[in-house]
């Protein structure tokens, strides 16, 4: 295992979450986030018990009787942040190493307090941005524990974490439960952090191992039968429209993609929170004026783009597309590639895993 550190040694993983995901943003614009509100016509039908039958339970049975350790990668990159480092240069560092997020080390408290991600990046640039002429003080100079403690307003949460022992299955209600994208894994006698889980993480351990089990019968269903993504109410962004338009979706819906859409309304990119952290390695957060399409074309790293699926399509497909794809998730289009839903990790783990267990973390 590889770790990039810019801090001091391990310690106790009592710790407290980042991002305070429930304080309200003001609002720093008068116009409100571009949004489109698109019908179900093509799926407007309900699940049924295909997650209920005793075949459909195979997943959520590998899930328990496998532990996050056996998930953890033999060598895998690992950054962690001291939270006196300057805020650029953390978010510089997070794009040079290729990873998205990185615990945070407090050496008063001698623990990790959290975790730094893109969402924090892009909360700073929604919450500071003025305009092209203003540059953003914020970012250039405040340090992580600075941010913490203006963002948090001492409405501190523990930071969610998982034990190595613990099952995949706790990790993957974990995730979803929460609604985060990132679970430490911390070794508890150690409080070393061994690796962070992600939702991509657990379907590729499922999709590789998961060959040796039975195939449950509902992965022959197209998703239009199983319901299965959001198809309600999805945010979507015009090329035209300004970066912060899309920062604006991000933090008000907590969406971690917005499919990118022409004046027709056709699907034509995907613009995602990871693309929003290449403004830092290419210095051009001063001015989110600039539209999305060009944001899209001054990207210098080739992103997972934008992939799509059909509502006739099974779900087997669908989860074999986005393993080898290695994507968060496919844009569900019709054959005119009109938008019509989103089919993300979360809404597969959760059918896969949770559905057949009776719980519903997605909703609740």
């Amino acid at each position: 295992m590889h770790i990039w550190i810019a801090g001091v040694p391990t310690g106790f993983p009592e710790a407290l979450h980042p991002r305070g995901e429930e304080e309200e943003e003001e609002k720093r614009k008068g116009s409100g986030p571009v949004t489109f509100t698109l019908g179900n016509e093509i799926l407007g039908l309900e699940p049924d018990n295909n997650f209920q039958s005793p075949d459909a339970e195979v997943y959520m049975h590998f899930m328990r009787s496998h532990c996050c350790y056996d998930a953890v990668p033999t060598s895998c990159k690992l950054v962690v942040f001291d939270t006196t480092l300057e805020i650029k240069k953390a978010f510089v560092a997070l794009v040079a190493n290729g990873v998205r997020a990185a615990p945070l080390w407090d050496s008063k408290m001698q623990s990790f307090v959290g975790m730094l991600t893109i969402t924090d990046f892009i909360n700073i640039l929604h919450r500071y941005y003025r305009s092209p002429l203003v540059q953003i003080y914020e970012v250039e100079e405040h340090k992580i524990e600075t941010w913490r403690e203006v963002y948090l307003q001492g409405s501190f949460k523990p930071l969610v974490y998982i034990s190595p022992s613990d099952s995949l299955f706790d990790a993957v209600y974990s995730l979803i439960k929460h609604k985060i994208h990132r679970l430490p894994v911390i070794e508890p006698i150690s409080g070393n952090v061994l690796h962070i889980l992600t939702h991509k993480r657990i379907l590729k351990f499922l999709h590789i191992f998961g060959s040796t089990i039975p195939k449950p019968r509902f992965l022959k269903k197209t998703v239009q039968e199983l319901c299965v993504g959001t198809f309600r109410d999805v945010a979507v962004v015009p090329e035209n429209a300004p970066v912060y338009a899309a920062l604006e979706i991000f933090v008000d819906r907590r969406v971690s993609a917005l499919p990118v859409v022409n004046a027709a309304g056709q699907v034509v990119g995907l613009y995602s929170r990871f693309d929003v952290i290449h403004l830092a390695a290419q210095k051009t957060y001063n001015n989110l004026d600039i539209s999305v399409r060009e944001a899209l074309r001054q990207r210098t790293v080739c992103l997972e783009g934008v992939l799509t699926c059909y509502p006739h399509e099974t779900m087997e497909d669908i989860i074999d597309r986005i393993a080898e794809e290695q994507v968060h998730r496919l844009v569900l289009v019709d054959e005119n590639r009109y938008p019509r839903g989103i089919v993300s990790l979360s809404d597969i783990l959760q059918a896969l895993v949770l559905t057949p267990a009776g719980i519903d973390a997605l909703n609740s």
